[in-house]
């Protein structure tokens, strides 16, 4: 048994918390809404974020960062990736330096088109054998109810990829180990731009064989990229790259799909906005995926044509149409 923190109390970080719990370990579950962690507490739910499941009895929550940090032997993030650095700074002074960080976070930032591993490094200076990821086709409306799932735990440390199996390893949820923490990292990020793509299509109510196009030729763009940072190709055949992308662009689960939808439906950003309120990381991320493969001359169609929807500076049916007049070379 191993005692776990979880910094986040969104959908995600309970359903992670929930986890860990049924993987028979103790966890404390960091929140700043004082009534979310009181409703954790007092009647193990979060109803604001999943609602109608009732959570673990060995499940406890706070809303003093401090507590946390004194209590686990693992921290995990399930915060907002675009609100990491500013999170890591203010906690930066009490943050234990010697203890595995697992991230689930799916994002680059969008200033800094940093990856989330890389954000930790330049704030907290942590060891990156100290740096785990938990990534894959995991949306938490499924996962909470403990429908079977599959996540792969990345790392360059094999003792870590064991940890993080043990951690959150349950009769429900299967976790493979990966040392290619940059491809899975990379996939998660930018299978979200094709999610919103995906949604977008659906939303000018354009059928399968639209949405077959975008999806099989986004892992194109999404492999293409990651490959050229050093990726395992492989990694985008898993549960990382084309397993997280088909759930995120075929479940109206997906937040990135929902948005794409309503984008799709609305033809404007404000439109989107004002029907989707919640956290979307494609949104984020687009502009600066589009950077990174910029940077190594890589092609991603379908990226750039998001990442300019996303700036408001095309219309849903211009971006179908600038999608559908790339050269085929260019996707070779």
């Amino acid at each position: 048994m191993t005692r776990v923190t979880v910094l986040g109390t969104g959908a995600w970080g309970t359903t992670l918390a929930q986890v860990l719990c049924d993987a028979g370990h103790q966890v404390l579950i960091w929140g700043r809404n004082d009534e979310v962690v009181s409703e954790i507490n007092s009647s193990r739910s979060n109803h604001k974020f999943l609602p109608g499941i009732y959570l673990p009895e060995n499940l406890h929550a706070t809303s003093n960062i401090e507590e946390a940090f004194k209590f686990g032997e693992a921290i995990v993030l399930a915060v907002p990736a675009q609100t990491l650095r500013e999170n890591l700074k203010n906690w930066s002074a009490i943050f234990p330096k010697d203890l595995p960080i697992i991230s689930t976070l799916k994002g680059i930032e969008a200033e800094t088109m940093a990856r989330m591993t890389e954000v930790i490094v330049q704030e907290l200076g942590t060891d990156a054998a100290l740096i785990g990821l938990i990534t894959g086709p995991n949306l938490a409306g499924e996962l909470s109810l403990r429908e079977p799932a599959g996540a792969v735990a990345a790392s360059s440390n094999p003792q870590l990829q064991g940890l993080m199996i043990d951690l959150f390893t349950t009769p429900y949820f299967r976790i493979y180990p990966s040392d290619d923490l940059v491809g899975c990292e990379l996939a998660g990020a930018a299978k979200s731009v094709v999610a919103l793509a995906v949604g977008m299509t659906i939303g000018m109510n354009l059928g399968e064989n639209t949405q077959a196009m975008i999806i099989t030729r986004g892992l194109s763009e999404v492999a293409r990229f990651g490959q050229s940072y050093g990726a395992n190709p492989l990694t985008f055949l898993g549960l990382a790259g084309m397993g997280d992308i088909v759930a995120s662009c075929g479940s109206a689960l997906s937040r990135n799909r929902q948005f794409g939808e309503a984008y799709g439906r609305t033809g404007t950003m404000d439109g989107a906005r004002s029907e989707v309120a919640k956290t979307v990381e494609g949104v984020a991320s687009a502009p600066a995926i589009r950077e990174l493969a910029h940077r190594v001359g890589v092609e991603v169609p379908i990226i750039e044509v998001m990442a300019d929807a996303v700036t408001g500076s095309i219309t849903p049916h211009q971006a179908m149409e600038r999608l559908m007049s790339v050269s085929t070379l260019a996707e070779l």
